[in-house]
């Protein structure tokens, strides 16, 4: 699959097609990324168990003869801005919610913390429609049990809709599409109809080699952590890439290239796969470590490294 550049068009499919933005919205690790990754039937976004996996805004794109979807895929709000980097995601979250067309806010059945009122207290500042997905009525023995949550949230907040799910859920996701619908505007396409985000290639890639850093490496050290491309070529059907990993300090540079080089080894073996199957073409994956000292707290270096 071959991704395209960000682009506009003011062509319209049908009299009455519709179009717009919606955020998806909600605290770190309430899962955003998956909720959009099923709502465009692929996988753009990535996820992990760990909070404050997404650290950058992602437009995914859903287009058919009647509407485009373009969901925004933003950090988590989170409290406290003890790095630039933690500034940053913060920014590209709040400022997703005040230019956008509709906002899909994800919460989790049952659980409700101190991010959750940090994200309501930038919902209460916009006036497009607010669904309240409550994720998670999987886990409950009833669908009764989810009245408690219901009442405890009414009282903070009445939101345009509510919409209990589970993302994982074909029929949940079909009938969250379907309300979205409903509240989409009349206009026309936002993005030329065959694109399916406005990130480039070498990005989303990126991104996959980070998901795998996330996934494997414990602790703190996967917040320490970025990936930059350094050679993104096409030799016929064999793509070369080539990635530099960037950690904080020289002790993390041995954890992640592991025992004689296992760790690295399995983290490029992973992300191979995985870019594999998103360019459909087979890919040639070159991996190497380097130590960039405070880059997470630097706004020099968050700019070359495209946090911007």
């Amino acid at each position: 699959m071959n991704l395209k550049q960000l682009t506009t068009s003011n062509k319209t499919i049908k009299p009455n097609f519709k179009s717009g933005f919606i955020a998806v919205v909600g605290r770190p690790n309430v899962g955003k990324s998956t909720l959009i990754n099923e709502l465009i039937e692929q996988k753009l976004s990535i996820t992990s168990h760990r909070p404050q996996t997404t650290r950058h805004r992602i437009h995914a794109i859903d287009t058919t003869d009647d509407y485009q979807m373009v969901f925004v895929d933003t950090p988590g709000i989170h409290i406290g801005n003890s790095k630039a980097i933690n500034s940053y995601m913060n920014r590209a979250a709040s400022s997703t919610i005040a230019d956008v067309d509709i906002i899909l806010w994800l919460t989790e059945v049952g659980k409700w913390t101190k991010e959750d009122s940090r994200v309501l207290e930038h919902i209460r500042q916009v006036k497009v429609p607010v669904i309240l997905c409550i994720n998670k009525i999987d886990k409950l023995k009833s669908a009764q049990e989810v009245l408690p949550f219901l009442d405890k949230v009414s009282q903070k907040y009445q939101p345009t809709d509510l919409f209990p799910l589970s993302v994982f859920k074909k029929k949940d996701i079909c009938a969250l599409r379907e309300l979205v619908f409903q509240y989409l505007p009349k206009q026309a396409l936002i993005f030329d109809a065959n694109y399916i985000t406005d990130r480039s290639e070498k990005f989303i890639i990126t991104e996959f080699i980070r998901e795998k850093l996330m996934r494997h490496l414990e602790d703190e050290l996967p917040y320490d952590l970025t990936v930059e491309i350094e050679q993104f070529e096409q030799d016929g059907n064999l793509q070369r890439i080539s990635a530099c990993i960037f950690v904080d300090k020289a002790s993390q540079k041995n954890i992640v290239i592991g025992n004689k080089g296992d760790m690295l080894k399995l983290i490029g073996t992973e992300a191979r796969k995985s870019i594999e199957g998103f360019l459909d073409r087979k890919v040639f994956l070159k991996l190497w470590v380097k130590v960039k000292q405070g880059w997470a707290d630097d706004k020099r270096a968050l700019v070359l490294l495209g946090y911007d």
